[in-house]
Order: C-alpha cells, then sequence, then structure tokens
C-alpha cells in the first residue's frame, strides 16, 4: 500500500493489510456509557442570548445545502443554488452556506449557478448511496463529477468490505478516490448506521485519515440512524488525535436528522468541546441538512426582531 502522502509517524501503519489491522484494533475502545453520557451532558448546555446570533450565523455557514433524489431537474439545483446565495433575502447580511451538494450529472449545473460565488459545489459520487459498484465505476463517477466542476466530492466507504475486515481493499480505494479528485476536497462518507459499533466508527475514521479523506462524514441521509450526537463525538475526537499525531486538520460533516436549530447549536458545542474551536469553521465542520437551514433563518429573524416569524415568510425549498 502507498504510503508516500502520509506523516512518517504513521507509514508503519499502511505498510501492508497485517499492519493496518494491528493499527486499528490497537486503537483505544470506545467507552460506550462515557461518550453517551458525555454527548447527553453537553447536549443541555445553553448559550447566552449574546451569543445566540452568532451561533445561527455559524450553523448557516456550514450547511451544505442538498439535493439528491431521482426526480432532480436544472431548474431545482438553480433554484438550490439562489437560495445558497442569499439564504434569506429580506435580510441579506445572512450568511451564504458552504456547499451546495448534487448528483454528478448536475453538478455543472450548479456550478454555472454559483459563478462568481464563494459556494462550493460538492458531488456525491462512488456509486451513492450503496457504494456498491466496481471500483472503476466509482473512479468514472468521481472524473464525472471533477470534470463537471465539483470542488468537493462526497464519497461512500464500501461497508461490506471494511465489516468483513477487508481493511486494505477499503484504504486502497479511498486513497484511488483521493487521486482521481485531483484539487478536489474528499469528504469520506462512512455510513455510521451500518457499523454497529463505537469502535467500528473510531477504527474507520482512522482508516479515512490514514488514506487521505480531507472530512469524515457520517452519512448518507439515506439510512437511519444517521447522524448522532455520540458517534459525532467519536469522529471529533479522530479529527482531534490526528491532528496531535500529526499537525494536519481534517473536517467532520454530521449529516442526516438535523432539523432544528437546538440540534445544530448542540454540534457545535460538541464541536468547541471535543475538537476545539479550530474546529469552529466550514472548512472543517459541515452540516449536511437542507432542512436545517430554514429552521435557522426563521430562528434568526427572531433573534434580530425579537418576534417569531412564521414558515410562511420564508421560501422553504
Amino acid at each position: 500500500m502507498a504510503t508516500a502522502t502520509l506523516p512518517a509517524e504513521l507509514t508503519d501503519a499502511v505498510r501492508d493489510e497485517r499492519s493496518l489491522r494491528r493499527f486499528l484494533h490497537g486503537l483505544p475502545g470506545v467507552d460506550q456509557v462515557g461518550v453517551e453520557q458525555r454527548a447527553a451532558s453537553l447536549a443541555t448546555r445553553s448559550i447566552k442570548k449574546a451569543s445566540k446570533l452568532w451561533a445561527i450565523d455559524t450553523a448557516i455557514s456550514m450547511v451544505d445545502l442538498t439535493t439528491l433524489e431521482g426526480a432532480d431537474t436544472p431548474g431545482k439545483v438553480r433554484s438550490l443554488a439562489a437560495k445558497a446565495r442569499r439564504p434569506d433575502p429580506d435580510f441579506p447580511d445572512t450568511p451564504h452556506v458552504a456547499a451546495v451538494c448534487v448528483y454528478p450529472d448536475l453538478a455543472a449545473t450548479a456550478v454555472e449557478a454559483l459563478a462568481g460565488a464563494d459556494i462550493a459545489v460538492a458531488s456525491v459520487a462512488t456509486a451513492f448511496p450503496s457504494g456498491r459498484s466496481s471500483r472503476d465505476v466509482k473512479l468514472a463517477d468521481v472524473a464525472l463529477a471533477v470534470s463537471a466542476g465539483a470542488s468537493e466530492v462526497d464519497m461512500v466507504i464500501d461497508r461490506g468490505a471494511f465489516l468483513s475486515g477487508r481493511y486494505g481493499q477499503v484504504f486502497e480505494e479511498i486513497q484511488a478516490v483521493k487521486q482521481a479528485c485531483g484539487d478536489a476536497h474528499l469528504k469520506v462518507i462512512l455510513e455510521t448506521g451500518e457499523l454497529a459499533t463505537y469502535d467500528n466508527v473510531r477504527r474507520a475514521s482512522w482508516l479515512a485519515l490514514l488514506a487521505g479523506g480531507d472530512f469524515i462524514k457520517t452519512s448518507t441521509g439515506k439510512v437511519s440512524p444517521a447522524a448522532t450526537l455520540p458517534v459525532t463525538h467519536v469522529m471529533l475526537q479522530a479529527v482531534r488525535d490526528w491532528y496531535t499525531a500529526t499537525g494536519e486538520l481534517r473536517g467532520v460533516k454530521p449529516a442526516g436528522g438535523i432539523r432544528t436549530t437546538k440540534d445544530a447549536v448542540r454540534y457545535l458545542v460538541a464541536v468547541r468541546e471535543v475538537a476545539g474551536e479550530e474546529w469552529l469553521t466550514p472548512s472543517l465542520f459541515r452540516f449536511g441538512a437542507s432542512s436545517l437551514l430554514n429552521d435557522l433563518l426563521l430562528q434568526r429573524r427572531t433573534q434580530i426582531s425579537g418576534h417569531y416569524s412564521g414558515p410562511d415568510y420564508l421560501a422553504l425549498d
């Protein structure tokens, strides 16, 4: 297995399949009770009213506005891009979102619609959401997205290979996708709802980081459970420990099931307390939760005006 791009202190871990297995199974086990209790405890924290608007604006700036449906059309993508640019037209100081995420065949439409905006175009790839296809097909999927102008690629790992202990296969596939991405950032979707244990989440997180993933992402949003606070804690611990070991900052993206401003604030608290303040930026933390944006905008209006605005005041599509 290639190791040229890895920090020197971790090259031994990926020397061969046996070394990789030994490293991943040598990681400290996750204390299930401990991580769930800490997640629950941090979730009860409130933030001062003066900080509420900052938290809302920060969360808005971290949203990957997403449409991944079989009925998606160029018109829907252009509409999504317009909302990404100006989430609340009545309040032009509202931050724009981090990215618009679409299927590869609609990436070019998103790129055109977002021309001139500091908003990334992300595209899912590698036989999303199942990941069940040949490597050639997966890499062709990535090539389609990148050639269309996507600056971020969200890949899915082969969960069957991972759960069967074929770590080298998963590692090499992530490496191949990373190479195919060129200058595009790579988000590696672990589909944590299918990994069964926190120990597996930790191993998959480290495997993705070792293989070059710029972000580790919880879920496709197509499997339940999707993002959860305890799982996100484990992934935040992984990128924090990676930074301690290598000096490299890598990102985390919880996706699926995050719908309210309260949810978003809980995740922001977790980011600060588990990883650190450095991660409170769209370059290192994202929300894959399009429905979340609508509630953030409603709560932002409430903070500014002092009274609640119903959903009829906003375009929710």
